[in-house]
């Protein structure tokens, strides 16, 4: 029993550390985007396409994580690079992901700003900005997911534990970043160079799809798996953009909630990733039943994402009323954001709880991999219902 109970505070605990370092890191993602606020409004669209491609990001990087740990699980993990094999197989599937969802986000970032009236640039760039930005941020994720998971492999740790805070972190350090510039770098160019890139883009997703139909087995269904989920979703993370585009004068008024955005999001994302995580694999061993109602276990772990929300959000909102004090951009004090993060935090949550382990159950229980499924779809409705908690929640206090 003494073990048991050991163990069990050793996985809350390390998830715990996981969280603590990623919401640290995460604000760095949020001063960032405080900084920038002026590219915001100099390139029309770039904030509806922000959110979804951050979250497409950690979801892409969420699934290879959440597979390989599944299969670390079921001892059929190996470090092997090789095609036919489970880490190669997931790798290569996912950089063919990554690349065709781009160009899906940048359409439809294009066609809700035309439909809702939003300034925003010529479609051909904002598609432009979103592959680049998607290919070199998922190269970059992608490796950091793989490094994390050969440690935990090589140290004996539980990646459902740590997989989930880092990916979404590094989704949001590495991803923003790289999108800003990929966007002032696009809109730079001269026509003929940006028809040369252009050229250059179209011809690499042609060449994704055409790799995935001759690998119709293994890779193809991974691929087809994830886009045929991935691209509905892509409606929630461009709506959840949108949401922050109409409120875009009042965020900027109090610019402490740009700051706090990108963690906020990232923070929760991460608790419903590990969530999403363990619920998979204990479906996948055998420790979870996909019954109707939650078992004692599932019930388990929504306590354990309440309580990681009752420590992280504090954190986070501590952290951007700082930022904003030292950069002299207006708040409307420690207590009262403190007070909004965490009434939103807690809707947001109790909200994911009952959608990780109704899709977890349902995917299982129809023969399909819960991995696929699980952590793109909490992270994108927690794009969408907490972008509206969240903006909901401003409105409401202030």
């Amino acid at each position: 029993m003494f073990q048991g109970l050991y163990s069990q505070n050793r996985l809350i605990l390390t998830g715990l550390g996981a969280l603590l370092v990623s919401a640290a890191a995460s604000s760095i993602a949020g001063i960032y985007l405080g900084s920038v606020r002026e590219v915001l409004g100099l390139i029309p669209g770039l904030m509806v396409l922000l959110p979804s491609i951050i979250d497409m990001r950690g979801n892409i990087a969420g699934v290879l994580a959440s597979r390989l740990s599944s299969s670390m699980h079921l001892g059929e993990f190996s470090i092997d690079f090789q095609e036919g094999c489970v880490l190669g197989d997931n790798i290569r599937a996912s950089f063919v992901v990554t690349v065709l969802i781009a160009f899906v986000l940048g359409i439809f970032a294009y066609v809700a700003s035309r439909i809702f009236g939003l300034p925003v640039v010529g479609i051909a760039d904002l598609v432009l900005i979103s592959v680049t930005s998607g290919i070199i941020s998922g190269f970059v994720v992608m490796g950091i997911t793989v490094i994390i998971a050969l440690a935990s492999y090589r140290y004996g740790l539980d990646l459902d534990m740590i997989a989930a805070p880092t990916v979404t972190t590094s989704g949001d350090i590495v991803t923003l970043p790289i999108l800003v510039l990929s966007a002032v770098f696009v809109m730079l160019l001269s026509p003929l160079a940006r028809l040369a890139l252009g050229a250059v883009v179209v011809v690499t997703a042609i060449a994704a799809i055409l790799y995935t139909r001759r690998r119709s087995e293994g890779i193809g269904t991974v691929v087809r798996e994830n886009l045929s989920l991935l691209i509905p979703l892509s409606v929630l993370g461009t709506l959840a953009g949108l949401t922050y585009s109409l409120s875009l004068d009042n965020l900027v008024a109090f610019a402490v909630f740009l700051i706090l955005i990108p963690p906020f999001m990232g923070g929760l994302g991460s608790i419903g990733g590990i969530l999403g995580s363990r619920l998979s694999t204990g479906m996948h061993t055998g420790e979870l039943n996909p019954s109707f109602l939650p078992e004692r276990g599932v019930v388990h772990h929504f306590i354990i994402s309440y309580l990681y929300t009752l420590i992280l959000l504090p954190l986070l909102a501590l952290i951007a009323h700082g930022a904003a004090v030292l950069m002299g951009l207006n708040s409307p004090g420690l207590g009262m954001l403190v007070t909004i993060s965490l009434v939103a935090g807690l809707v947001v949550m109790t909200l994911v709880n009952g959608a990780a382990y109704v899709t977890a159950s349902l995917s299982f229980r129809y023969g399909l991999d819960p991995d696929n499924f699980g952590i793109p779809v909490i992270t994108s409705l927690i794009d969408l219902i907490g972008a509206a908690t969240l903006v909901a929640v401003i409105d409401l206090l202030l």
